[in-house]
């Protein structure tokens, strides 16, 4: 193995389970994977990744349709790697992250450069390891300040929670995550938000959903399962009904026209 292993693959309809002494990073584009880590198991798919540090046991079971990146890290290999504390702070610890959009949209770019250019795979690899690392710290950090006060004339600061809901769309969203940004109670937040906006907030995050796909569907290449799942739609079948009621135009459509 070389010094970092960077493949694009798909997962088979085949259960495996082991042990390995690299560290390893498990990111969809498309597709699903059923993943287990020391018991604790999660889907990966174009909105959830994983890191699975060396000598920790998996299990997974893919769904046969799946584009998936895998990147091994021998860690025998990490004292001459120029990341490497940031590569040893993304592998402290077994975890699943969610993937925002721009981070899904960057590993399909950079898949398809992989499968163009295979010689590139360490550097396409370090791109990679470098967006991932970057994301998380920014994560980690919003965490710990994004708590926030409503004013005291009672309006919420919408740029922030409009910042934090875009960078979750791919993700179940309930009212206390966004009634925790404003260090408020959720019903407190919730009578608030409706006499601030005039709708309910999940009403409002389904819009922004909807206002994210519509730019989507219109200025991108992505296939609508692709857009469905980024905007966090469980199938393509309620995104589009969602869509057509919001739009009065299906997805496809729209798209046929634009």
């Amino acid at each position: 193995m070389s010094l970092i292993d960077l493949r694009a693959t798909n997962l088979a309809r085949e259960h495996v389970a082991h042990v390995h002494g690299h560290h390893q990073l498990i990111l969809a584009t498309r597709g699903a994977t059923e993943l287990s880590i020391e018991g604790n198991g999660e889907r990966i798919t174009g909105s959830r990744g994983c890191l699975i540090p060396c000598a920790h046991h998996h299990e997974y079971l893919g769904d046969g349709r799946n584009r998936t990146f895998v990147l091994d890290i021998p860690v025998a290999s990490l004292p001459v790697l120029r990341d490497a504390g940031e590569i040893e702070r993304l592998f402290d610890r077994p975890r699943f992250f969610g993937v925002p959009l721009q981070l899904n949209r960057l590993a399909e770019s950079l898949m398809q450069q992989l499968e163009h250019c295979p010689a590139l795979h360490s550097e396409i690899a370090a791109l990679l390891l470098r967006a991932l690392y970057l994301h998380l710290e920014s994560q980690a950090l919003s965490a710990q300040g994004e708590a926030y006060v409503a004013g005291r004339d009672g309006r919420l600061d919408m740029a922030r929670l409009d910042d934090w809901i875009d960078r979750h769309l791919a993700e179940a969203i309930h009212v206390e995550h966004l009634a925790a940004q404003c260090a408020l109670s959720v019903g407190h937040f919730h009578a608030r938000f409706r006499e601030c906006i005039g709708m309910t907030p999940l009403a409002y995050v389904q819009q922004r959903r909807l206002e994210h796909a519509r730019t989507l569907v219109n200025h991108s290449a992505l296939s609508l399962g692709q857009i469905a799942a980024l905007v966090g739609f469980r199938d393509q079948g309620s995104f589009s009904r969602a869509y057509r009621r919001a739009f009065d135009a299906s997805p496809s459509s729209e798209r046929r026209l634009s």
